[in-house]
């Protein structure tokens, strides 16, 4: 049970093209997600960021390597200096004007488990806030 990776669903007022955009446009994502420097929704494409909490921030090391436009963005997502590789997976699915995501993020187990910020419970507060909170405010306003 402990190895469960951790999932979170929610359906946005708004159709599938614009999460799409939302999730692969970095100009977009920065307004939601993170400030990346670069970002191309390409196989193999890398992409870092820097991210964390008042005490510590964290170098966070991706790769891309699932796209299936408008439908499946899946990256590893590690840490430097640190054991342990994930996988974040969004999937998206159309349902009439609105758009109901998927995001799965596994591999959390192979995280140093002594360290709270990468408990499976931090993890679930972040998405929540980026997914349930963030993206959905982004993607129906008005515009």
């Amino acid at each position: 049970m402990k190895n469960q990776p951790f999932e979170i669903e929610r359906t946005y007022n708004a159709p599938v093209e614009k999460v799409w955009k939302a999730i692969t446009d970095k100009n977009e994502m920065k307004q939601w997600y993170f400030d990346l420097e670069e970002f191309s929704p390409e196989k193999g494409f890398e992409f870092t960021f820097d991210a964390g909490d008042k005490n510590i921030m964290y170098t966070h090391i991706c790769k891309i390597v699932e796209v299936i436009p408008y439908q499946k963005l899946s990256y590893s997502w590690r840490y430097k200096d640190y054991e342990g590789d994930s996988l974040v997976t969004f999937e998206l699915f159309p349902e009439g004007e609105k758009t109901r995501l998927k995001l799965t993020h596994e591999g959390l187990e192979t995280f140093p488990q002594n360290n709270p910020s990468f408990a499976k419970e931090s993890f679930a507060g972040g998405w929540n806030e980026i997914i349930g909170k963030n993206l959905k405010g982004y993607v129906e306003k008005a515009g």
